[in-house]
């Protein structure tokens, strides 16, 4: 259907400026947003679901930055390789609400992180398939980082500036409520 090819296109803006993809979540304007935007803003209302696995979780240092996250997800990747268990499905949905993480086989809830706790995401450049994002937990306030294994690079790529449109976004509307006070 139509949300499968703004997926496609989503993918496509991505290698086509792989600077967004390396330098995750400013929230600074960017000048163009790519083409398949106004595809893009519907199904992402909705939710844009992706299934992958969850490697794990590591705590940092840095709300963002490229080298903390490579560091991050190497940490991540390693321990991932030494525990021979299967990693957990999960359908992670994606929404300017935030990023949501259901079991994909119980479908039960695994966790709800709001917009606002999200610092970074990313798609490491090594371990092309791996998408990552940084958020403040909301019992401790530490900062963790989260790694995930998509079956394609695309996917990595596409969750990624999924997030990046959400986070615009989620400015966009946060700035219409507030234009008129």
């Amino acid at each position: 259907g139509s949300s499968m090819e703004a997926l496609r296109a989503a993918g496509r803006a991505v290698l086509r400026s792989p600077r967004l993809a390396r330098h995750g979540l400013g929230l600074r304007r960017r000048r163009k947003l790519p083409e398949s935007w106004a595809d893009m803003q519907e199904p992402l209302l909705e939710g844009m679901c992706f299934t992958l696995k969850y490697l794990g979780m590591t705590l940092v240092e840095k709300p963002k930055g490229e080298d903390m996250a490579a560091a991050a997800i190497r940490r991540i990747v390693a321990t991932a390789r030494v525990g021979a268990r299967k990693f957990q499905k999960v359908i992670l949905t994606v929404s300017p609400r935030g990023i949501s993480l259901q079991d994909a086989d119980t479908k039960e809830m695994v966790e709800n992180v709001s917009i606002y706790r999200i610092s970074y995401c990313t798609t490491d450049k090594l371990q092309n398939k791996v998408f990552a994002y940084v958020a403040q937990s909301q019992e401790s306030g530490a900062l963790e980082c989260h790694a995930f294994l998509s079956p394609k690079k695309k996917i990595a790529q596409a969750v990624t500036l999924t997030v990046a449109q959400a986070f615009q976004m989620a400015l966009d509307l946060w700035e219409a409520t507030h234009a008129g006070r």
